[in-house]
């Protein structure tokens, strides 16, 4: 789309306490809002966030910030022509585009998502000492969630067995599922080494174990995936894999289970869609996670994942629970009841469309 002005709007999310994540505590992350205003029908906007994990994302900060300025120099949005190189730019393009097609109404994000529509979510258990760890569980499960996941390969092994049994204590499998992310931490010279770690782990019964090893092994991960007695699912092994052979044959060679959808990550909902595609010619199921987005982000993925899983009788449970993790996040209708993730209606349409999400600090 042409015929825009474009602005770039940086802002840094605070977390509200620290966050353990498998690159370190994070106080604070870089976040820019891509405000685009079409100057010929009445002024619309549209807005996209590039939401930034540093040390996993693949544009560091300083690119962020050039490849978004030019792209407001640019004053055109076109996703389709910008670089996979930087998927959270390029996701940030096409979040704003499809939010101006849609007249700047985020509640049609690109599809309808009204109170009627949930997307079930999975209760992140975010990485600390055990007994802490075990207290945000019971929290989760006090709130409704019927789906934990939590990390793993960063504790000593013995402590998170530990951590895993007081956990199942009090969530029967009969009752809550248990996801597992390694981030690599599992990867070990010797295989043997890491399928009886997962042996170990399924114990729990465990629906499924996110990265196992680190990435870039394909041939390791394909005996990993025949070997373990947990279903593997790939994260980071996605990212920078651009071309639509290469995704083939690392789904091919793999064989996974699941794969983890990070659009900030992989370059946007289209490269979401294509993954998506190449993932059921090996009968690989899916689910969506943030990047650790602002409710922006956070939105325009749910829209999609809502749209994405309309059809499923048992829709899998999404990886978005994130919005409330920051003390200046934007104001949003979403809201998070029940294990399910949706949108507050009535709020959202309550003084038109653009005020319900109070953008003015970003707007200026």
């Amino acid at each position: 789309m042409t015929g825009l002005e474009i602005r770039i709007v940086e802002r840094a999310l605070q977390f509200k306490k620290p966050a353990g994540t498998s690159r370190g505590v994070l106080t604070e992350k870089p976040s820019f809002y891509v405000i685009a205003r079409d100057l010929e029908e009445d002024g619309r906007i549209g807005i996209g966030e590039c939401s930034l994990i540093p040390g996993l994302s693949p544009e560091s900060e300083l690119r962020a910030r050039i490849e978004l300025k030019k792209l407001a120099a640019s004053g055109t949005l076109d996703p389709k022509a910008m670089s996979l190189q930087y998927p959270a730019v390029r996701f940030a393009a096409e979040m704003a585009l499809i939010d101006l097609l849609n007249e700047g109404d985020r509640t049609l994000f690109p599809g309808p998502f009204t109170e009627g529509r949930l997307v079930p979510i999975n209760g992140l258990i975010w990485m600390g000492e055990p007994a802490e760890m075990v207290a945000q569980a019971e929290s989760l499960l006090e709130r409704g969630f019927n789906t934990l996941k939590l990390k793993v390969g960063a504790l000593d092994f013995e402590k998170e067995l530990e951590c895993l049994q007081a956990i199942r204590s009090m969530a029967p499998a009969s009752e809550v599922t248990l996801r597992l992310d390694a981030n690599g931490g599992l990867d070990d010279e010797d295989l043997s080494v890491t399928l009886g770690k997962l042996d170990r782990l399924a114990t729990f019964d465990i629906h499924s174990m996110e990265q196992p090893i680190r990435p870039g092994q394909w041939k390791k991960m394909q005996k990993v995936c025949i070997g373990s007695p947990i279903p593997i699912a790939l994260d980071e092994e996605l990212i920078g894999v651009h071309d639509t052979d290469l995704r083939r044959n690392l789904l091919h060679i793999i064989k996974p289970h699941f794969i983890i959808l990070k659009p900030s990550l992989i370059g946007g909902l289209v490269e979401a869609n294509h993954w998506i595609d190449l993932a059921a010619e090996v009968e690989a199921g899916w689910w969506a996670t943030s990047a650790l987005e602002s409710n922006i982000g956070l939105n325009a993925i749910a829209q999609w994942a809502a749209d994405a899983i309309a059809d499923d009788p048992h829709p899998m449970p999404q990886g978005l629970g994130t919005g409330n993790l920051f003390t200046n996040n934007l104001p949003s209708p979403l809201v998070v009841a029940d294990g399910n993730l949706r949108m507050d209606t009535p709020k959202a349409q309550a003084n038109g469309k653009l005020q319900t999400w109070d953008l003015s600090s970003i707007l200026g």
